[in-house]
C-alpha cells in the first residue's frame, strides 16, 4: 500500500512572524494567514474575483530574502498580491522605513482626482481608501494642478456612477465578467482619460449587478434606494438569510437597520472585507421586509470601525459624570497644609506644578 506524502509547506516569515503555507501562494495571502498586524493593505485585489491585483500598488513590500537557496535581497518593491513566495522567503512590512514611505506617496497619487467629499458620500464609514488616508496618509498634498472631473451617471435602475471618485482598481469589471453572462461596461480611453463607462450608453440590467456597489472600495459606485438616507455608523447591521429561487444567489445577507426599518441589503464581508457569496438583486433591492427573511443574529463588526461606535452607548459616561467628580474631589484651598498652598500660591509657580501640589495635598 503507497504511503501519501504530506503536501509540501514553504517557510515565510513577515515582520519577524512565521506562517507555513502551500506553495503558489502570494505573500499578501501568507501575511493574512498570519493577521491583520502584518497584513499589507490592498486596494485592488480582492481574493474572490480570479486575475485582480497588481494595479493600484498600494501593497507593495519589500523582500529582504528571495528564498533559503538564494537569500539575496530583491531590488525593488514588490506588489505582495501577485508575487508568490519561496521557502525562506523574508518579507518586511510595517517595519520597514522604505515601504511606509512609499505607501505615503501611493495615498498620494490615488488621491491626485480624488474629490474631498467624504461628509456626503454614502461610503464614508466604510471606505477602504477612507481607511488607507487614515493609517498611511499626508495631512497635506503638493498636487496644484486641475483635477479630473465627471459628471454622474445612472448605468442602471440601481446603480449611479461618481467616475470622479473612481481609483480605477477594476474589481467592478471583474465581479461583471465572472458573475454575469454578458458584462456591458468596461475601462475606457487610455492613460488619464481612463474611466469606467458603458459602451452607448448601455445599462447595466443582470440580476447581479448591485454586486458591484460591494467590490467598489470606494464611494464609485453607489446604492441608488439608500442614496443619503443614512451615515452607516447610525445603522445596526443584522445577518439574515432566505431562501431565493434566483439560480447563483446564495441568500445570505446583512440588513442595515434604523429602527425597524431596512435601509439597504448588502451582501455578506470576511474580515477583509471581502464578498464571498454573491447575492442577486432580488435580495438587495427588492426584499427589505423583515418578514422575508430569517434573522440570524448582529454582524460582527470589528471595533475599530466606525459602525461598531454606535454599539456601546450604553458604558458610555453621562453628561454631569465631570461636574459630579469635580464637586466629589474638591478641596478648599485654605485646607491645604501650608508648604503646599504656599508652593500653589506663588506667582512663578508652573500649572502643572500647581496641579501637582494640589493633587498632593487631596492626598494627605
Amino acid at each position: 500500500m503507497e504511503q501519501t506524502q504530506a503536501p509540501e509547506l514553504f517557510k515565510v516569515t513577515v515582520d519577524g512572524y512565521e506562517v507555513m503555507v502551500p506553495p503558489g501562494t502570494t505573500i499578501l495571502q501568507a501575511a493574512r494567514a498570519i493577521g491583520s498586524e502584518v497584513s499589507p493593505p490592498a486596494m485592488c485585489y480582492y481574493k474572490p474575483l480570479k486575475a485582480s491585483g497588481g494595479k493600484c500598488r498600494a501593497c507593495l513590500v519589500k523582500v529582504a530574502a528571495g528564498s533559503a537557496k538564494d537569500p539575496r535581497p530583491m531590488p525593488k518593491l514588490v506588489a505582495s498580491c501577485i508575487t508568490p513566495v519561496q521557502d525562506g522567503m523574508v518579507v518586511e512590512n510595517t517595519i520597514n522605513p522604505e515601504v511606509l514611505e512609499t505607501r505615503k506617496g501611493i495615498v498620494e497619487f490615488l488621491l491626485i482626482n480624488h474629490p474631498l467629499d467624504c461628509p456626503v458620500c454614502d461610503q464614508a464609514g466604510e471606505c477602504d481608501l477612507q481607511n488607507f488616508t487614515f493609517e498611511h496618509g499626508l495631512a497635506t498634498t503638493r498636487y496644484q494642478e486641475d483635477r479630473r472631473t465627471f459628471d454622474k451617471i445612472d448605468i442602471g435602475p440601481y446603480v449611479q456612477l461618481h467616475m470622479t471618485r473612481c481609483i480605477l482598481c477594476y474589481r467592478c469589471v471583474l465581479t461583471a465578467d465572472q458573475i454575469t453572462d454578458k458584462r456591458v461596461h468596461g475601462v475606457l480611453k487610455r492613460g488619464d482619460s481612463a474611466e469606467i463607462g458603458t459602451y452607448i450608453a448601455n445599462a447595466i440590467e443582470n440580476d447581479f449587478s448591485g454586486n458591484v456597489i460591494d467590490v467598489c472600495p470606494v464611494g464609485a459606485l453607489t446604492d441608488k434606494t439608500f442614496r443619503f438616507k443614512q451615515r452607516v455608523w447610525f445603522t445596526k447591521p443584522v445577518n439574515a438569510h432566505r431562501a431565493c429561487q434566483t439560480p447563483g444567489c446564495c441568500g445570505k445577507a446583512t440588513l442595515w437597520y434604523r429602527g425597524d426599518e431596512v435601509l439597504r441589503t448588502t451582501a455578506r464581508k470576511n474580515e477583509w472585507n471581502e464578498v464571498e457569496e454573491w447575492i442577486c438583486n432580488t435580495c438587495r433591492f427588492e426584499t427589505k421586509n423583515t418578514s422575508s427573511w430569517v434573522i440570524e443574529g448582529p454582524t460582527q463588526v470589528d471595533s475599530r470601525s466606525v459602525v461598531s461606535s454606535n454599539h456601546y452607548l450604553a458604558g458610555t459616561k453621562s453628561t454631569n459624570y465631570l461636574e459630579n467628580f469635580a464637586k466629589e474631589n474638591y478641596k478648599d484651598i485654605d485646607d491645604l497644609p501650608r508648604e503646599i498652598r504656599t508652593q500653589a500660591l506663588s506667582p512663578t509657580a508652573h500649572p502643572d506644578a500647581v496641579q501637582l501640589a494640589i493633587g498632593a495635598g487631596n492626598n494627605t
